[in-house]
């Protein structure tokens, strides 16, 4: 595992020149070589560390969010001559907010992306077989995506209406003329498992 400064420093300089009034850069255009790993691991909570101290500085996790990929084997911080993979304990974001603009649902992540819900950004609700807690996510871009805290998810199933073309029995949200399911009226709780340090 690579834990050298070298490394993170590396990818703190290629990120800021990369953003730099650029917006987010096109990580999935990039293969470059595979350099090892950097002990850097996003928690549940949506919290970033280094070397299990937490990374204080919300620009710099900002920074880091903007150069992260998920590929079939893991998630990665790269940049067009280094990936270095790291831990991702669930969705590397979290989405700390919901606001009803028309007919469309937009999203803020705890890393400062706004995601509009619709058929580029999917709603998904997984629900877990042995305890029947829902966990929801809203799709951010490429394969990553932000876990809901509970009142982001409370709020949508106040906005959510009862679907007639499931028989009355599933609770919908839409946006963008998309149809999101949350679950079941009956049979299955609505009440998401809590992200520990997340949730208000």
């Amino acid at each position: 595992m690579d834990q050298s400064p070298s490394g993170l420093s590396s990818v703190i300089a290629a990120a800021g020149e990369l953003q730099a009034g650029r917006g987010l850069p096109p990580v999935h255009l990039w293969n470059p070589p595979h350099c090892g790993e950097i002990d850097i691991r996003i928690g549940r909570d949506g919290r970033w560390r280094h070397l299990g101290s937490p990374i204080g500085r919300d620009a710099l996790v900002r920074l880091f969010s903007t150069v992260l990929r998920k590929d079939p084997d893991g998630f990665y911080l790269v940049t067009p001559l280094e990936k270095l993979k790291i831990v991702v304990e669930d969705a590397p974001f979290i989405a700390v907010q919901v606001d009803r603009i028309g007919d469309v649902l937009r999203f803020l992540t705890n890393v400062g992306d706004w995601v509009e819900a619709g058929p580029e950004h999917e709603i998904r609700v997984h629900t877990d077989a042995a305890s029947g807690e829902p966990a929801p996510y809203i799709h951010v871009r490429g394969a990553l995506e932000a876990r809901m805290t509970r009142p982001v998810f409370y709020e949508l199933v106040e906005m959510a209406e009862v679907d007639p073309a499931a028989g009355g029995s599933t609770l919908i949200v839409r946006s963008h003329g998309v149809a999101f399911p949350l679950g079941s009226v009956a049979g299955e709780t609505l009440e998401p498992a809590p992200i520990e340090g997340a949730d208000g």
